[in-house]
């Protein structure tokens, strides 16, 4: 018998092993690549595609991201990392909601590409444009990037301090300290450019198309000379530590018989 805490525990790790790839394609292109970063996201699932059984590897991504999408949504919604409910975690809360929307807009990029061999792009700025036609949808945006900064500050905190390590088993490597530091730190300048266009999209008027997405706003940073190659070798190393969390994080327990918010060895 496989409980579903086992079933949760392994689609999470598949996400982790596709946010791995992701992250570290996304690292590589930007410190080889001029042309092919200057597309964003679609840049990196065009690299991908072109692996041996790429479309293999893009569904993979497909399935892997929606679950670590879903995994932060339940992080949100049920609390099940413990942050608690006072504002400190209401804020964390709200960064993983932010993270589960970001990597749904992802895994349907990857589908995309999975299913039609492209994407034509703009899917995020289309959805910014529903958004901001419906009543407060302005306010929706301006608040999605409040949260983009919330978790940008938080993976920042966690980079410096080093906290992660207290949610990943002792027999990782003795490396994963220095790699998941420097990697939260280059990601939170990543989640810092798209708050930023979230709010400047709801709350300064600067339209949908202000809009990006995580490959969108590593392409953003190329003029930026010594940073873009820092936070590109920073995203190398996050996607180098995503790995060692696919294996060795330690997954809240869902239980048998409904929602046990702890951790297990």
């Amino acid at each position: 018998m496989v409980d579903k805490s086992e079933k949760f525990s392994t689609l999470v790790r598949v996400g982790y092993f596709s946010r791995a790839i992701l992250y570290s394609m996304l690292g590589l292109i930007a410190l080889t690549s001029a042309g092919r970063i200057s597309k964003g996201t679609n840049g990196v699932f065009e690299a991908i595609q072109d692996f041996p059984l790429g479309t293999v590897v893009l569904w993979l991504m497909v399935v892997g991201l929606l679950a670590y999408a879903l995994f932060r949504f339940a992080s949100t919604v049920f609390d099940i990392e413990n942050q608690g409910s006072d504002t400190t975690g209401w804020a964390h809360r709200l960064g993983h909601a932010g993270s589960a929307i970001g990597h749904l807009a992802l895994a349907y990029s990857a589908y995309k590409f999975a299913t039609a061999g492209r994407d034509s792009g703009g899917g995020a700025q289309e959805a910014a444009s529903g958004v901001l036609s419906m009543e407060f949808g302005a306010v929706v945006l301006g608040l999605l990037g409040i949260a983009f900064f919330a978790t940008a500050f938080f993976q920042a905190k966690k980079g410096l301090t080093g906290s992660f390590m207290h949610r990943i088993s002792a027999r990782a490597p003795n490396q994963t300290r220095l790699i998941g530091g420097i990697g939260y730190i280059a990601r939170a300048v990543v989640f810092l450019v798209i708050g930023w266009s979230l709010f400047k999209a709801g709350f300064m008027s600067g339209g949908s198309d202000q809009v990006k997405t995580l490959g969108d706003a590593v392409a953003s940073l190329a003029g930026e000379g010594v940073v873009f190659t820092l936070v590109a070798i920073g995203l190398l190393a996050f996607g180098l530590f995503s790995f060692v969390l696919a294996r060795y994080r330690i997954i809240p327990d869902m239980g048998v018989h409904g929602k046990v918010p702890q951790f297990r060895a």
